[in-house]
């Protein structure tokens, strides 16, 4: 096997950080919801929004299709940083966490819909880009 080079995302504008802090810390979950929404519209490219609209969603195909969104969002967004299919996205890299984090919510919103072909690929996916993977990460 060859060596597979990591692919490191940059980093986002510091404020979407502490902007979606701010959204998450509300008590009431529909708030946060609504709060984490806005921001994603403003910023869609900001893979972590997706990966906690995806984690607040409110039924499985709501959580679903925010995170295939943030799927899609994080493969353009490794493409424009050099890779090709096959490089290493480590969750050791605190940028990469977004996208790791909406493939793995993918994962669980998959077998919450009973799509089994997908919750495998997905499965396989995430190790094929982090051997180390562990669910507890996301």
């Amino acid at each position: 096997m060859h060596d597979r080079k990591d692919v490191v995302l940059p980093e986002p504008p510091a404020e979407l950080r502490s902007q979606l802090d701010a959204a998450t810390a509300r008590s009431d979950e529909d708030e946060q919801r609504r709060a984490v929404g806005e921001l994603v519209a403003s910023a869609p490219t900001f893979l972590e929004g997706w990966a906690e609209l995806a984690r607040l969603g409110r039924e499985p195909i709501e959580r679903y299709a925010y995170a295939r969104v943030g799927y899609h969002r994080g493969l353009d967004a490794l493409r424009r940083n050099g890779w090709g299919g096959t490089g290493l996205v480590r969750w050791e890299h605190p940028t990469n966490r977004g996208f790791l984090r909406c493939v793995a919510e993918l994962h669980r919103a998959a077998a919450e819909i009973g799509e089994q072909e997908e919750v495998d690929r997905l499965a396989g996916f995430l190790v094929e880009l982090d051997p180390d993977w562990d669910d507890h990460n996301a």
